[in-house]
């Protein structure tokens, strides 16, 4: 039966793979895929990965740093990583020269090598990159495993489908019981909850950053919809206290620019200054746009409060752990679905409707800092990596 499956899953997925070439070679000239695209869908560029290593496979750049502790405690000569967006690529590739993109599936029958063992962070569910892998001699460990309560019913729907993926997963580690449960009704095995890897390790600071003397409030990993919303709570706050300064930080790199104009034309309305952060970083003005990755943890370690993006619309939330290593104050929108495991571990957390953003932030004095109240064990994981290197 499973090995009907895995011929009649290739079949249909390479029946889609074809299909779709044509919208694919398409996408692939937008700024935003002209490097993921060709490298997953025509393998431009995209060498296998060598053999006999621990692969890594991540999503995007939260969960390519959420795996620095593991990556850490391994020798550097055995990381293989794969990732599938631009910016997980990106942050991969700061660990090793073995960095690639993960291929579409139907490309992984002549891409996958023989490796020790393959790693899989949270909800990447490809069944041919398990299938293969395990077929190869892979151990295969699902980590950080979560199914949040929005998309749990989905995953209902398709559990045949699931259980077929479970059967080439060797090892489960959940985020929490919740999660456990969860999984084990989509048919996944030997699972053992070792909490959100992303509280194991968390960002420090790369430098020290000046804070300007007024209020510090952050909009961090905003998505569209919600700047326009924080700038109006931010003049609110602006009449009652004219020293407050706004860091507005994008989610996406590709949206850098037309934020930094949206602001800079919000700005000149106003009567405010605004100033992009990669091109002076001595912050001065009433609005600055960061406009690079990897600082926004220097930005949250001078911040006293911090909007967190990605919940004012529904799309699942971020994370708060770095924010609240610090102590800010925190305010989110309800729609943190994707991040409730990690809100759980942290007090202190304001959630507001979108439409009481500038009251919450009009009354900050009320607001308590966040403190995160639990950690996660790596020693499960890093035990079972540590035997296969062993073997």
């Amino acid at each position: 039966m499973e090995r009907l499956f895995f011929l009649l899953y290739s079949a249909v997925i390479g029946i889609f793979y074809i299909m779709a070439l044509p919208f694919l070679a398409l996408f692939s000239f937008k700024i935003k895929y002209r490097d993921s695209i060709p490298a997953r869908f025509f393998l431009w560029n995209n060498r296998p990965l060598k053999k006999e290593g621990i692969w890594f496979h991540v999503c995007s750049f939260g969960e390519a740093k959420a795996v620095a502790p593991i990556i850490e405690a391994l020798p550097k000569e055995v990381l293989r990583m794969s990732a599938t967006t631009y910016t997980g690529f990106e942050a991969i590739n700061s660990y090793t020269t073995q960095s690639r993109y993960l291929p579409f599936e139907p490309l992984l029958f002549g891409w996958v090598k023989p490796q020790k063992a393959l790693v899989v962070v949270e909800a990447e569910f490809w069944y041919l990159l398990f299938a293969l892998a395990k077929k190869r001699g892979a151990k295969t460990l699902l980590i950080n495993a979560r199914i949040s309560e929005y998309s749990f019913p989905k995953y209902l729907k398709m559990v045949w489908l699931y259980k077929h993926i479970f059967k080439q997963i060797d090892e489960v580690y959940a985020q929490s019981q919740t999660d456990k449960e969860r999984l084990e009704l989509l048919g996944a095995k030997n699972i053992k909850v070792t909490g959100n890897i992303k509280l194991a390790k968390l960002p420090m600071p790369t430098h020290s950053l000046t804070k300007p003397s007024g209020l510090v409030v952050c909009a961090a990993s905003t998505h569209e919809g919600e700047e326009a919303l924080v700038l109006e709570a931010y003049l609110a706050l602006k009449k009652e206290e004219p020293c407050a300064v706004l860091i507005l930080a994008p989610r996406h790199p590709e949206r850098f620019e037309k934020i930094a104009k949206k602001a800079e034309a919000f700005a000149q309305k106003q009567r405010l200054v605004c100033q992009k952060y990669s091109q002076n970083k001595v912050m001065q003005s009433d609005i600055i746009v960061l406009d690079t990755l990897g600082d926004l943890v220097n930005i949250y370690a001078i911040s006293d409060i911090v909007i967190l993006g990605g919940a004012f619309e529904p799309l699942g939330g971020h994370n708060a752990a770095e924010a609240a290593q610090f102590g800010c104050k925190i305010i989110s929108g309800k729609h943190y679905f994707n991040q409730k495991d990690v809100f759980d571990a942290i007090e202190g957390i304001a959630v507001v409707e979108a439409s009481d953003l500038s009251k919450k932030i009009l009354h900050h004095s009320l607001l308590k800092p966040a403190k995160i109240k639990s950690q996660t064990d790596l020693a499960p994981i890093l035990k079972s990596l540590n035997n296969v290197l062993s073997n």
